[in-house]
């Protein structure tokens, strides 16, 4: 009999198990994916830390990413030209061939090659016919002589673009192909204040995003990154839940990167935290998600913003890769 009820107890674990909807274990403030903006740096890898080597790149971004392109050649002056002197100046070539013919024609019919001039003629056709020759002997020596490593001095007047250039290193404001110019990145100093205030904004973000504070996220985060939180919970309230995150605490943080461009000041960090992150249903408030003793940890890579002068806030967010 006791073996009857074990087993009824199993087949009903079983039975019920698949009505069970799993949850995103990263229920927390933007909900384990990598959004918003980094200026300039939007689509490029941050610089590797010891809390977070990796980072994942940016999914969501208002920003648009556009690679760099480089000035190219066109196919009609990079493909190499073929053919004979006389095909590459057809000019020259029906010149020269229209005195030849004029030439044959006068002797088919009985006025001698120089056509009706006689010997004058004669000399004046071959007067050109020499002077086309000489040119054509001139322009394949110049042609000759490009193709050994002669090349106008203009050429080399400016230098070709660094590649896989440090992000941190200034940048030339010189398009590289046209367009609006690249702003310049310059270095930026990080303080033992703003990184307290990174820690600052760290746990004010998660608590106002915990409390679907809208109004208080407007104050600590881009408006691109308030509407993805806002969406976030949106999203969480018509499904009937609501996220909660407390008790954060940073465990470990390093700098990746900090710069300045067109006036305003960016920082990427890398930070390891805990705390206890559930998510529970409005109705009831029965836990459907994570726990609400037990602490866990997250590693993530965020990427603050000020105005000169300004406070920080959050302009970005990227998972460890």
């Amino acid at each position: 009999m006791k073996n009857f009820h074990w087993l009824a107890a199993v087949a009903a674990v079983i039975l019920v198990a698949p009505l069970v909807v799993p949850l995103s274990a990263d229920a927390r403030v933007g909900g384990g994916g990598s959004t918003g903006s980094r200026g300039s740096n939007t689509g490029a890898a941050p610089a590797p830390t010891r809390t977070a080597p990796t980072a994942a790149p940016i999914e969501r971004s208002a920003t648009p990413v556009q690679p760099a392109t480089r000035p190219t050649t066109s196919t009609a002056q990079a493909a190499p030209a073929t053919g004979g002197f006389f095909s590459r100046h057809p000019f020259l070539g029906g010149l020269m061939g229209g005195m030849l013919g004029a030439g044959l024609f006068g002797m088919l019919f009985g006025s001698g090659f120089g056509g009706g001039a006689g010997m004058f003629g004669l000399i004046f056709q071959l007067a050109l016919i020499g002077g086309l020759a000489y040119l054509a002997v001139r322009l394949f020596r110049n042609r000759m002589a490009g193709q050994n490593g002669q090349r106008p001095a203009y050429a080399y007047a400016a230098a070709p673009p660094r590649l896989n250039e440090p992000p941190m290193m200034a940048r030339s404001s010189v398009p590289l192909s046209g367009g609006t110019p690249s702003p310049v990145l310059a270095q930026l100093a990080v303080s033992a204040e703003d990184f307290s205030s990174f820690e600052k904004l760290l746990g004010d973000i998660q608590t106002a995003f915990s409390a679907g504070d809208l109004a208080r996220l407007r104050t600590q985060v881009t408006p691109e990154m308030l509407g993805y939180f806002s969406e976030q919970l949106s999203g969480n309230a018509s499904r009937g839940l609501e996220n909660k995150v407390e008790q954060i605490k940073l465990e470990q943080g390093d700098l990746s990167e900090a710069w300045s461009e067109q006036g305003l000041d960016y920082a990427t960090v890398a930070m390891r935290f805990s705390m206890l992150d559930y998510t529970r249903r409005m109705a009831d408030g029965a836990i459907v998600d994570g726990n609400p003793t037990v602490r866990t940890e997250a590693t993530e890579v965020w990427t603050f913003l000020r105005s000169t002068g300004g406070t920080w806030i959050l302009s970005a967010i990227q998972q460890t890769a």
